[in-house]
């Protein structure tokens, strides 16, 4: 028998007194924290967008012809968080890409060990991206040392990569087990 307790909004994600993405903090002020706080309720909500499923629900193509699966997308995005902190931001450029091109997706099979490994490549880099970002030493989103990006363009575009792959994700995820989202 099931548990869990019934939802007051059964056609909402998660109710709103449960979202972890609203922490009831106040609104975040100035362009630094807007950025990074926009840049983590977009990692959390791809992340939800995910619980729950086993490998073969990652690993499948719900909308054919695409080669698009929840599992892709990840590995995907582990590879952009990598890709852009550590060889664009931290300038490591002879650091190999995570996931060669296209393997991200085409890699994306349904294998608990492959769906494991996705979850701890994306969680790490994830968590050196904020550890970079944090102590990025000046305020504004200018320049970023050593380079002629600024850091803005980096943050702006990671904005702009998990709101696009969270749409994809909705899709995917209704395909799956009729869950949409908020």
């Amino acid at each position: 028998m099931d548990q869990t307790p019934p939802r007051t909004h059964p056609d909402m994600w998660v109710d709103p007194a449960d979202d972890p993405r609203d922490a009831g903090e106040p609104p975040s002020r100035g362009e630094r924290a807007v950025v990074l706080d926009y840049l983590r309720v977009y990692r959390l909500t791809f992340e939800m967008k995910l619980e729950g499923l086993d490998a073969e629900q990652l690993a499948r193509r719900s909308v054919p012809p695409s080669e698009l699966s929840l599992l892709g997308l990840l590995r995907h995005l582990a590879k952009v968080e990598h890709s852009w902190c550590r060889r664009v931001v931290q300038r490591d450029l002879d650091l190999p890409q995570l996931f060669a091109r296209q393997e991200d997706f085409d890699g994306a099979v349904a294998d608990d060990e492959v769906v494991a490994a996705a979850w701890e490549a994306w969680r790490r880099e994830v968590a050196h991206a904020e550890q970079v970002y944090a102590a990025a030493s000046f305020d504004d989103l200018g320049l970023h040392p050593g380079g002629e990006l600024e850091l803005r363009d980096v943050l702006v575009h990671l904005v702009e990569e998990y709101a696009r792959h969270c749409g994809h994700a909705d899709l995917l995820r209704e395909c799956i087990d009729g869950r949409t989202g908020q």
